[in-house]
């Protein structure tokens, strides 16, 4: 997402109470609590295990799931290991596993997940978001009918803060839904389901415009200006504030217990990680969030949303610690699919934009499959929903496909009036696939938690088989080994038989598993031990002998190609160059591998070169393409693929006349956002294509744009239509074009000299 969709929300936007008379009782209350709330949230029994489909529900059998009351973060006790240095942390370019503990053990109850639910929170504390401190010392506050008052006093310091409420029609007491900024959200279909509107302004608490040494508002002065945490984190403890009030309330005005939070754009991001990070929250509802938000941090730059190094300077969203890693996302530890299970099982509704790249809604989708498998796991599927199969593509407006989800949310899990299954709707626009992305899968966690007592060790395993054998690899198969003290089979330990001390070769969840790393022509004997989930070991299984294949002369592929982009792209035609492969005997070329469109399809070759450049002639015009580069050695070796270079060739020429219509969405002291730039076709026949050209002020730069191809030369900013708006019958008009600019600070000059032909 480019910055466009961020800096829009400046204006904020709440439902008007003047005409609504109150019931009589509904008086202001003023609370004060002092401390950490000890109560622990009730354990709901979570068993039905849900099916996802792409662009279609599935109907699911109700499960109850409830936040956690008056519990913030209910792993707060839980022992966590020590976190990874940055130094250490491996690349990896698949999702982390969520179910494996730091430890490198897997989690094998739904009980188990509260403590692995706290070391993904501390590592995504210490590398992405910055730390959310617990509840400060005091919280005082005021509920009415129009209004939360909150008081913060911590270690010597104090901030306040307040949000208006428009409340339903009807009775009280009602749940709430926090929205932010009042941008984006559907408020009146929210109060229609019967949920009061908590109108939050995120500045108050977090500035933005300031520098991350000096940063402003009431989180930063209570925890200091130079804190490492981001706005996201900080917005999030400002609706945890507003939460803690709520609670002291006493329930005449706004329900304690059913507390949801949503927002657009970079409130988005900020309703994600308020839910992600606060499990009183009942129901988190992120709309088209974009970089910083769901979408994945390893998909953004394969995908052309706003880069990671954009977002976290456009804004101090993230924590400081994210700056080490926005141009090695694969580094870290961490992803948000793991953001999304931080929620589980607690009701996520999560709505995107396919039409707009910069979104990152590939990604989005690839973090919503990835989260939904801890869902799943935790017998609550049907509690997330993925909604991005929409018509509109206007960014953040209210879409009719999801005002019925919408509703349906609402009543589930804040009235608890309802029991409709959450759905998994991906646009083909944007369809990840997560497959691509794991090398995990997903265990079946049991309901009752590892027996303490049980020192039975499990079945000894099979004799194992040995197929497959290469130079460097084998597969080994065995007898399964089956759990005699009833704390379950937790998996199979391998070990190589040559002597005193025989070493640890491979571990396993299952009963099969590849070795690699294997060295040529030497013989290996292995045997296998199981163990239970508490930490017995089984005895050895019989030895397998077998030995590697010799080496036979070069079998080593060259390294991958790096660094594959394209440029000087026109309607037929890209030129790709990358960073050349590495051969202990040298490489003799490299095959280039295409695929259509954004996602899907089959990467075939359609050439080949002997140099580190490629020119492919001969595409069609408005179309999308993926690349990749694969090199090629003397002995026939192939080496892996580089990374993907996506591309969409600019439009055929304009056949009419058009014009180019501006609208200043919002400004500020140094950006403003044009949205929408209005395309008319005014000529008499139908047009399958239009430029539209204007000038930017001396000093004014383009910061994003969305449904055009944009060229900059000095000034002067050319955007051409892609493939889905090009086509304009006459009098016709498409309005999903739009950009954003920068600004010297205190100059309101705009854009001028619209054409269009």
């Amino acid at each position: 997402m480019k910055k466009h969709f961020d800096a829009c929300v400046d204006v904020f936007r709440t439902d008007s109470q003047t005409d609504r008379e109150h019931p009589p009782g509904r008086e202001s209350l003023v609370i004060t609590s002092l401390g950490r709330s000890r109560i622990r949230s009730k354990v709901v029994a979570l068993t039905v295990a849900a099916t996802l489909s792409i662009a279609g529900a599935v109907a699911l059998v109700s499960t109850e799931a409830a936040a956690a009351v008056g519990v913030e973060n209910e792993g707060a006790d839980c022992t966590v290991p020590a976190l990874p240095s940055e130094g250490s942390l491996p690349t990896n370019s698949r999702l982390p596993d969520p179910f494996r503990k730091l430890d490198n053990t897997r989690i094998s109850t739904k009980s188990d997940w509260r403590c692995r639910r706290e070391e993904i929170k501390r590592l995504a504390e210490r590398f992405v978001y910055g730390e959310k401190p617990g509840k400060p010392t005091s919280v005082t506050g005021t509920v009415s009918n129009t209004s939360i008052t909150v008081n913060v006093n911590h270690n010597g310091r104090s901030s306040s803060f307040s949000a208006s409420v428009s409340l339903p029609s009807g009775t009280g007491p009602f749940p709430a839904v926090v929205v932010y900024g009042g941008f984006g959200a559907d408020t009146a279909a929210i109060r229609a389901a019967g949920a009061a509107v908590i109108s939050y302004d995120p500045y108050v608490v977090g500035r933005e415009g300031t520098p991350r040494n000096n940063k402003q508002g009431a989180f930063y002065s209570i925890y200091g200006n130079t804190s490492s945490t981001g706005l996201l984190v900080a917005w999030g403890w400002g609706v945890s504030r507003i939460i803690d009030v709520i609670e002291q309330s006493g329930g005449n005005i706004l329900k304690a217990d059913a507390t949801g939070v949503t927002g657009c754009s970079r409130f988005g991001k900020g309703a994600f990680v308020a839910g992600a990070f606060d499990q009183r929250i009942a129901l988190t509802m992120p709309i088209e969030s974009g970089s910083a938000g769901v979408p994945i941090f390893r998909g953004i730059p394969g995908e052309g949303a706003q880069s990671l190094s954009s977002a976290y300077g456009e804004q101090p969203w993230f924590g400081d610690a994210f700056g080490s890693f926005t141009g090695s996302p694969n580094r870290l530890p961490v992803d948000t699919h793991e953001t999304v299970a931080m929620i589980a099982p607690r009701g996520l509704f999560i709505m995107d934009n396919p039409h707009i790249a910069n979104l990152g809604p590939r990604s989005a989708s690839v973090a919503a499959l990835g989260g939904a498998e801890v869902y799943k796991a935790l017998g609550a599927g049907e509690n997330i929903t993925y909604w991005s199969d929409v018509a509109d593509g206007t960014h953040c407006a209210n879409r009719a496909e999801w005002r019925t989800p919408l509703q349906q949310n609402i009543q589930k899990f804040l009235l608890k009036t309802g029991n409709a299954p959450g759905a998994i709707r991906i646009s083909s626009r944007a369809q990840g696939n997560l497959a691509d992305w794991r090398d995990w899968t997903t265990p079946t966690l049991s309901d009752s938690t590892p027996n303490p007592t049980d020192t039975t060790p499990p079945s000894t395993p099979g004799t194992p088989t040995a197929s497959g054998v290469t130079a460097t690899s084998a597969t080994l198969t065995w007898g399964a080994s089956t759990d005699q003290g009833g704390s379950g089979l937790a998996g199979y330990n391998l070990y190589r038989e040559q002597g005193t001390t025989d070493p640890q070769i491979g571990q396993s969840t299952t009963n099969s598993t590849i070795l690699t790393g294997l060295t040529a022509n030497t013989q290996y004997q292995v045997y296998v031990r199981a163990r239970d989930g508490a930490g017995n070991l089984s005895g050895n299984s019989a030895l397998v002998t077998f030995t590697t294949a010799a080496t036979g002369g070069d079998t080593s592929p060259p390294t991958a190609p790096a660094g594959l982009a394209a440029s000087g792209t026109t309607s037929t035609s890209t030129n790709l160059a990358w960073t050349a492969s590495t051969d202990d005997t040298g490489v003799s070329g490299y095959d280039i591998l295409r695929a259509p469109g954004a996602t899907g399809g089959t990467f075939t070759q359609v050439g080949t070169s002997a140099t580190t450049s490629f020119g492919d002639t001969g595409l069609t015009a408005s179309t999308t393409y993926r690349y990749q580069v694969r090199a090629r050695d003397a002995a026939g070796n192939i080496s892996p693929v580089s990374n993907t270079a996506q591309i969409t060739t600019l439009p055929g020429t304009s056949t009419g006349t058009c014009s180019a219509v501006a609208t200043v969405q919002t400004q500020w002291s140094n950006g403003y956002v044009i949205q929408p730039l209005t395309i008319t076709n005014t000529s008499t026949s139908t047009i399958t294509g239009w430029t539209a050209t204007f000038t930017l002020p001396a000093g004014h730069t383009l910061t994003g744009s969305w449904n055009g191809t944009v060229t900059v030369s000095g000034q002067t900013v050319t955007i051409r239509n892609v493939g889905h708006n090009g086509t304009l019958a006459p009098g016709a008009s498409t309005t999903s074009v739009g950009f954003q600019a920068s600004r010297p600070n205190g100059n309101t000059a705009l854009p001028s000299g619209y054409t269009c032909a």
